[in-house]
């Protein structure tokens, strides 16, 4: 079997669990050399063991808080330093704060997410893209279903989530200049390690998660993996695509539903 990314080097923040877990794996497994960070270090330092073990590709983990201008600096020095080029970044790190209310939430709570959710996906672009563009290299952006949909009591992870869409387009109109591609994907219900502990702290974790399973058309949720495939899709395929959304979200956007019993 050929490997998509034999070779390549990639960034992906926030990569030790769910999303970024699957997306380090299936680039690790289609031979990229991968470096990943994290807040923790446990989660991370497993994952590298486990992966390099694996191959046929390899990767590096680094402890890295990426709402930190200096610790965002230092991954990118640390790639390079490292393997002496970059060929893609994936900006996936991030947090899904409670579900609160637009009257309870403080200015400083939105500060701090649009710090951590979306100023560390410009830093972490802004220091790499010098590198990005000696290899007409690319960048994943990861955001979300709710950036397009919306969602109950999440004004500012929803606004942020939609700002990177935004910021999506238009670095993509900027880097084209340099033949760097900037795209986004985009995923709705995902089986994560998060999804389970929300549904643990509801009356009933199975009905929980049973309904969500029942918001896609498919009929269930998506996997760590396929999240994976679908960022090395464009990372590595998508040759011709620059400034898109990939909306992984097994039809969970289509067609009408009841809504207002769910927002009452």
């Amino acid at each position: 079997m050929s490997l998509r990314f034999e070779n390549k080097v990639a960034i992906v923040s926030g990569g030790s669990k769910g999303v970024g877990r699957g997306i380090v794996s299936v680039f690790v497994k289609n031979g990229a050399k991968v470096v990943f960070c994290a807040r923790g270090s446990a989660a991370g330092e497993a994952l590298e063991a486990e992966l390099n073990k694996a191959g046929p590709g390899s990767c590096k983990f680094i402890s890295c808080d990426i709402s930190k201008q200096d610790d965002i600096k230092r991954l990118i020095d640390f790639t390079v330093d490292q393997y002496g080029h970059i060929d893609c970044l994936v900006n996936n790190a991030g947090w899904h704060p409670p579900h609160k209310a637009t009257d309870d939430t403080t200015a400083d709570e939105f500060r701090d997410l649009l710090n951590l959710n979306l100023i560390s996906y410009f830093l972490a672009s802004k220091y790499a893209l010098p590198y990005l563009r000696q290899r007409r290299g690319n960048i994943v952006n990861v955001s979300s279903l709710v950036a397009t949909i919306g969602q109950k009591d999440a004004v500012p992870y929803v606004a942020t989530k939609g700002a990177i869409i935004s910021m999506t387009k238009a670095m993509a109109v900027d880097e084209s200049r340099y033949n760097v591609r900037v795209n986004c994907f985009s995923p709705g219900n995902v089986m994560t390690p998060l999804w389970e502990e929300l549904a643990g702290q509801t009356p009933d974790a199975a009905a929980a998660i049973d309904m969500g399973e029942k918001c896609q058309l498919m009929g269930r949720m998506g996997t760590e993996e396929e999240c994976g495939l679908a960022v090395l899709f464009l990372a590595a395929d998508a040759t011709f695509c620059t400034g898109i959304d990939l909306l992984f979200t097994g039809g969970a956007e289509l067609n009408y539903g009841i809504k207002t019993q769910i927002l009452s």
